[in-house]
């Protein structure tokens, strides 16, 4: 059974820094990309990062370039989310997803692995 599994949300002041991590299990995820994407109250589902399967390759929403870091470690199947600078319009549950094995992923469609998120708070 596949799961994923995220950890590292909470509350924190604006300007402050939080790091999340996705932890994958029930298959290898080693020709998939990988992802984080966040849901606000009221609001719909939104990308927010990317990882290529080397770890190569990253793309980001434009509202956190600069300020957010995806990467992974490919041999403890874990997906990390360095967030700095942080800001209050980004509290929202985050989610980590796995795309399509060996596919470049181009809607969400393509992510068909979730996990339950965890919530990020970040107050004024």
């Amino acid at each position: 059974q596949v799961q994923l599994v995220e950890s590292g949300g909470g509350l924190v002041q604006a300007g402050g820094s939080l790091r999340l991590s996705c932890v994958a299990s029930g298959r290898t995820f080693s020709s998939h990309y990988m992802g984080w994407f966040r849901q606000a109250p009221g609001k719909e589902r939104e990308f927010v990062a990317r990882i290529n399967w080397r770890g190569t390759n990253t793309d980001y929403v434009d509202s956190v370039k600069g300020r957010f870091t995806i990467s992974r470690d490919s041999a403890k199947s874990t997906v990390f989310l360095q967030m700095n600078n942080l800001k209050p319009e980004d509290t929202a549950i985050y989610h980590c997803a796995a795309a399509r094995g060996g596919v470049i992923p181009l809607g969400q469609q393509d992510w068909v692995y979730w996990g339950q998120g965890t919530q990020v708070t970040v107050s004024s």
